[in-house]
């Protein structure tokens, strides 16, 4: 989980803030998605919008103003996590090992988080609409380094040919669902298991 260690700015509703106004937008976005983050670690359950402004020390117009509701807001904390979890955590090489490897290492980390695993544990049903009824932002991203990496790997010959962008489509998929069925196949597939059939399932996809 991200968390700002930026001090707190006034909010806006409330006093003055002393921070140029593009900070000033950035550290309270940042503030009000540390505080739902938080509320969705700790709490695990669906979160008010009350409950965030509270806890981020402002208003709920505040809030209002840069999301128009809870599940806009929510989004807006998965994107920020996953591409987060995706950019502090590279691929070590251009080949497919380094990419399959890369693949379950960011699954793993996806999986349990404590926002993202949250959600799946505790509101399945919230997370299940970001990543199955339509592609955000989060998905894009992850999608386009996805892309870059199998163009690389094909380069190097260590990749099947086809359309990258296809391919890339359905590495998330493949990968997506095992991450969100994950739980339902533990007593089958611990933790070395899980791991390494999804290692050998993205190898055998990708395998020239």
């Amino acid at each position: 989980m991200s968390i700002s260690n930026t001090p707190s700015t006034d909010d806006p509703d409330g006093g003055p803030a002393a921070a140029p106004a593009g900070e000033e937008s950035r550290s309270i976005d940042d503030q009000i998605l540390d505080a739902a983050a938080e509320l969705v670690a700790v709490l695990g359950k669906r979160v008010q919008l009350a409950e965030i402004a509270r806890r981020a020390g402002v208003s709920r117009p505040t809030v209002y103003r840069r999301w128009p509701d809870v599940r806009a807001l929510v989004g807006a904390l998965l994107t920020r996590e996953i591409l987060t979890t995706v950019e502090t955590n590279p691929r070590r090489g251009d080949d497919r090992a380094a990419l399959v490897e890369w693949i379950v290492e960011i699954a793993v980390l996806i999986r349990d988080h404590p926002v993202l695993g949250g959600l799946l544990h505790s509101e399945a049903d919230l997370l299940v609409e970001y990543v199955t009824q339509r592609l955000g932002t989060s998905q894009r991203g992850l999608l386009d380094r996805l892309r870059e990496a199998l163009v690389a790997g094909q380069r190097g010959g260590t990749i099947r040919a086809g359309e990258p962008t296809e391919i890339a489509a359905m590495v998330l998929l493949i990968t997506q669902s095992t991450v969100q069925s994950h739980r339902m196949v533990a007593e089958l597939l611990p933790e070395a298991a899980w791991r390494r059939e999804l290692a050998i399932a993205l190898n055998g996809y990708l395998r020239p």
